[in-house]
């Protein structure tokens, strides 16, 4: 078989993984090869022979069929099978098993770690095994952080708490946390209160290392700066670095700092071979696979980890055969293996993004440093490579975040050799850490100047108008064009040299669709939220209806917008009441600006650092932005009345004890969409309201829900059927799929 044969089928391999999710996704790649294999001749006279195309289809099959195979499933005795329905009465656990992680802060400000189910037991009443089986499986526990304290890998605990089953997207691009779990082979959660350890026994692992790294770099250094140079020569992964400066990092487009990958395994290599050039290649091979081996040892098993390794590991080979090594060729090579050993990393997007940034320096930095041949030979490369690894990694980034980051490629350049330095001490200081603890703590003070300056570079740039500038999430097939256009630049001499006709069509291919849906747009989504929470999109303006607390924003609305190209907010209306917790709009604020607000209660946005000063709303006024419109008909009970586009909607707020006597039918009218909380309705108010579609914002009461139906309303639950979106032309949709309703076309 000729090289080009066997690249054809590691590439048939790969695309049959990434259509695993399409229906019969598989039987097309079957289709396609059986095809090419007649009618290829036709237009490739030097193509492979026929044979190759016919295997590359049945690889490609059984590409699709290997990752469904490998999907985890719960088994007979998960633990999650155990786990009542949701509208059940509330059940205490306690649950023993073996901690099989070090415990990690979340942004909740909690401990979060894996247990592997050893026992389950209820606080009240008898649990029912499966076949007179203990329960099995992993679970993904939080605990508040004191609970967490001194617990270690192979612990044995018990905890007590609530179980409960991962719930996937429940918002428009949400994150899905059922998948999340799915793929770590875990079908169940538990928010623990209490822990108690009942074994402490312990086994050795490389978190022990770890810990004695981060804990003498942070001795001198302090946080976040010692956090921070732990998290650049171990990854994020294995440090707890605040979430603010992960966030700025972010922002300015330097997340795969804290990431370890090819560029730690690199400088890694680099010292390495370095200090052992006077030596023999077979002792440089065997210095440069042990630093490699420790490397993967220390950041854990990582999709992006494995794939420099493995590729390091081919060069110290390489340099041992004294032959040369094909870049394209070890990429993918190094990327089928991977994908043989676990295929649902197909899916793991770091995992894509350390391969399409390791291709873009390989094929794109070339031409690209001939293009800045006008620079001085040694500046050059550093201007291509953040330049080539941004244009193949951006099509990716814009599926999922749907953010540009515009000071990316300055901040890179900017940092590289601040990072570099970090990164180069940061490893001297972690092996000296495990000759003696003191002195590791001594090499880190010695970074503590580059590390402020660092975080001050990207604090600037974090701070800066646009950093991240939200465009909205693009389709597929957008991306496939995008990465098409780079494949042209790269594979045809005309396209290199007429590189910025394809920069020209690659922004029309994002911007001009992006402008025309928004300019045409007219959406409504209820977000599956706690507190109600409505976002109005029409024509390139969006009014936001209530931010909920600093969670929710940050969880929830923040999210939601970025991935909705929504760059500010034209009109934010809060008709909340005041809460004891923090408000979302300062964090709302942080992020997008807030040009016109009106409020209820002006105690509701109080203290929330807001910029522009909130317009109170009276009983009777009615507002307006483009055609929508908001009437306060009520305070007390709040009752509002809201026009969106042709439909008239009625708000009733949460109704206490001593309010539900205060809801008369003469406040109300006949509308065509009712928003409330789920709670009972009075008869006399169903029938003043009579509405077409009723949306609870959680547990509907039975009562209601009755005389609901009666009229023929349909019924929607945002805690069951997820975020609603309508617009004109499709009506209601929902963002989970229920049995209990089919989408409206109201």
């Amino acid at each position: 078989m000729t090289a080009t044969g066997a690249v054809v089928l590691c590439l048939a391999y790969v695309l049959g993984l990434l259509v695993t999710k399409v229906p019969l996704g598989g039987y097309g790649v079957l289709a396609l090869g059986v095809g090419l294999a007649f009618v290829i001749k036709h237009f490739w006279r030097t193509a492979p022979k026929s044979w190759v195309w016919l295997v590359a289809g049945l690889l490609g099959l059984f590409a699709s069929l290997y990752c469904q195979f490998r999907l985890p499933q719960p088994a007979a005795t998960e633990i999650s099978r155990l786990i009542p329905p949701a509208n059940a009465p509330k059940q205490e656990w306690v649950v023993v098993g073996e901690v099989d992680s070090v415990p990690q802060l979340t942004r909740s400000q909690k401990a979060q770690f894996w247990l592997t189910v050893k026992q389950v037991n209820a606080v009240s009443g008898e649990v029912q095994y499966v076949d007179d089986k203990a329960p099995t499986g992993n679970l993904y526990v939080t605990v508040p952080l004191l609970q967490a304290t001194g617990l270690y890998p192979g612990q044995l605990v018990k905890v007590t708490g609530a179980l409960y089953l991962p719930q996937p997207a429940t918002n428009p691009g949400g994150f899905d946390f059922q998948a999340y779990l799915r793929q770590e082979d875990c079908f169940a959660g538990m928010r623990g209160q209490q822990t108690e350890v009942v074994e402490a026994r312990s086994r050795w692992g490389w978190w022990q290392i770890r810990q004695t790294v981060v804990r003498s770099q942070m001795r001198w250094l302090g946080s976040p700066a010692g956090a921070l140079v732990s998290a650049m020569v171990l990854g994020s992964r294995g440090v707890d670095l605040p979430y603010d400066l992960k966030d700025q990092f972010t922002r300015a487009g330097l997340a795969h700092a804290l990431a370890a990958s090819g560029f730690q395994s690199s400088l890694i290599l680099g010292v390495v071979l370095a200090l052992t050039r006077r030596f023999s290649s077979k002792v440089q091979f065997l210095s440069g696979s042990a630093s490699l081996l420790i490397f993967v040892g220390l950041t854990g098993i990582q999709p992006a980890v494995l794939r420099a390794a493995i590729m390091g590991f081919g060069g110290l080979t390489a340099l041992v055969l004294e032959r040369k090594v094909k870049p394209l060729g070890a990429l993918l090579v190094t990327g089928v293996l991977l994908l043989l050993f676990n295929p649902l990393w197909i899916s793991n997007l770091g995992f894509q993004l350390s391969f399409l940034a390791t291709m873009g320096l390989m094929v794109t930095v070339p031409p690209l440093t001939k293009q800045l041949d006008w620079m001085p030979s040694a500046i050059a490369p550093l201007f291509a490579v953040p330049i080539a690894a941004y244009l193949w990694t951006l099509p990716l980034q814009l599926i999922a975040f749907g953010v540009l980051s515009p000071y990316s490629v300055p901040v890179n350049l900017l940092t590289t050799p601040l990072i570099s330095i970090l990164s180069i001490g940061g490893m001297a200081s972690a092996l000296a850490a495990l000759l003696w603890s003191p002195a590791g703590s001594a090499v880190a003070w010695l970074l503590m100047y580059p590390t402020q300056a660092l975080m001050l570079v990207v604090d600037g740039f974090s701070q800066l108008p646009g950093n991240a500038y939200a465009v909205g999430t693009i389709p597929v097939l957008t991306a496939i064009a995008l990465y098409g256009l780079l494949f042209l630049t790269w594979l045809q001499p005309w396209w290199r040299k007429q590189w910025w006709l394809a920069v020209l069509l690659a922004i029309g291919l994002v911007a001009l669709p992006a402008w025309q849906a928004k300019a045409a747009l007219f959406r409504v989504t209820l977000l599956a939220t706690a507190q109600p929470i409505l976002v109005v999109q029409e024509a390139g303006r969006t009014t936001l209806i209530n931010s909920g607390d600093a969670s929710t924003a940050g969880f929830a609305v923040l999210p939601f917008l970025q991935k909705a190209g929504v760059n500010e907010i034209s009109w934010a209306i809060a008709v909340d009441p005041p809460s004891k917790r923090p408000s979302g709009w300062g964090k709302v604020a942080e992020r997008l600006p807030i040009k016109r607000l009106s409020s209820v209660n002006e105690d509701a946005v109080r203290g929330t650092s807001l910029t522009v000063k909130p317009t109170p709303l009276t009983i009777g006024q009615t507002a307006q932005l483009g055609s929508t419109q908001l009437k306060l008909l009520s305070t007390t009970p709040l009752i509002a009345a809201l026009q969106l586009h042709s439909q008239t909607w009625t708000w009733l707020g949460t109704l206490s004890a001593q309010q539900v006597p205060l809801l008369k039918p003469s406040l109300l009218s006949e509308t065509q969409v009712l928003l409330w909380s789920g709670q009972r309705l009075e008869p006399d108010v169903i029938q003043a309201l009579r509405p077409q579609v009723a949306i609870a914002a959680s547990h509907l009461h039975p009562q209601t829900e009755a005389q609901l139906k009666q009229l023929g309303t349909q019924l929607y639950v945002i805690d069951r059927d997820g975020a609603l979106q309508w617009t004109p032309t499709d009506g209601f949709k929902t963002n989970l799929e229920s049995k209990e309703n089919s989408p409206s076309t109201l």
